[in-house]
């Protein structure tokens, strides 16, 4: 008599090898949406900023001058050969690096235009009023024809330990402190108040050199300097979402 194999494969149950009976197989798929923001900032070189300095993971220190330009083009040429000179000289006496970086941003004028628009409505003469509206309307123009882009100058300054020589992917690794940790974090603020003295020097024959040549500097301040990360790590959401809560931060300044 032949066996019934329908019945037999009705009734038969196909069990993974590996895998207890009733129970799912391990979801081996990593949960991205709660490792995005650490993942994040686990890229970013920046341990934390205080006392007008920008601290690295790796502990580097960093200060930032905010630098006027000068139309050298409007100088004569005696002029012109003089701060050529003068920051020839001023190369010649410092012996670290220093990174220059150039800034250009769109600005956002809307708030000034909707100002302009509530002054022509609070304006109790009648041809101010037409010529403030007029005037808000033309800049709307302006800016819808071309963006205004504004500049800005910036002089790093830095301050690194010099340890042994390494590789080039060891050296970004340890730039960007992918493995900081509580220790290390622990290492740099004890040695920061021992280095910050050293990095203040420089910052004073940085701004002396500039300053001989007619450029004027300024060291941004803690909060200056949040908001200048700020808007470089997020080009979009600066635009449109300021800090305003940036006095509510933890700024406190240290008494050198």
């Amino acid at each position: 008599m032949t066996p019934d194999v329908s019945e037999h494969m009705a009734t038969s149950t196909v069990h993974a090898p590996d895998t207890p009976r009733g129970k799912k197989p391990k979801d081996t798929v990593r949960n991205r949406k709660g490792l995005s923001k650490a993942a994040t900032q686990r890229f970013l070189p920046i341990a934390e900023i205080r006392n007008d300095t920008v601290v690295l993971k790796n502990g580097g220190l960093r200060a930032v001058l905010a630098v006027e330009a000068l139309n050298f083009n409007l100088k004569s040429e005696t002029e012109q050969k003089g701060i050529i000179a003068g920051y020839q000289s001023f190369v010649n006496t410092i012996d670290f690096p220093l990174q220059i970086s150039i800034r250009s941003t769109k600005i956002n004028i809307d708030p000034y235009i909707e100002q302009l628009r509530e002054r022509a409505k609070g304006q109790p003469n009648e041809l101010l009023r037409d010529q403030t509206v007029e005037y808000a309307n033309f800049i709307e123009r302006i800016v819808e024809a071309a963006d205004i882009m504004q500049k800005r100058f910036f002089v790093v300054i830095p301050l690194d330990d010099h340890p042994k020589r390494k590789s080039i992917i060891a050296t970004f690794l340890e730039w960007i402190g992918i493995d900081d940790s509580t220790g290390k974090a622990l290492a740099r603020h004890q040695m920061f108040e021992k280095r910050v003295a050293p990095l203040r020097d420089r910052v004073n024959l940085v701004e002396a050199g500039l300053n001989n040549i007619g450029l004027t500097t300024r060291r941004l301040s803690t909060r200056e300097l949040l908001e200048l990360y700020y808007q470089v790590y997020n080009p979009g959401t600066s635009q449109e979402q300021k800090l305003s809560n940036i006095s509510d931060l933890n700024t406190a300044e240290l008494v050198l």
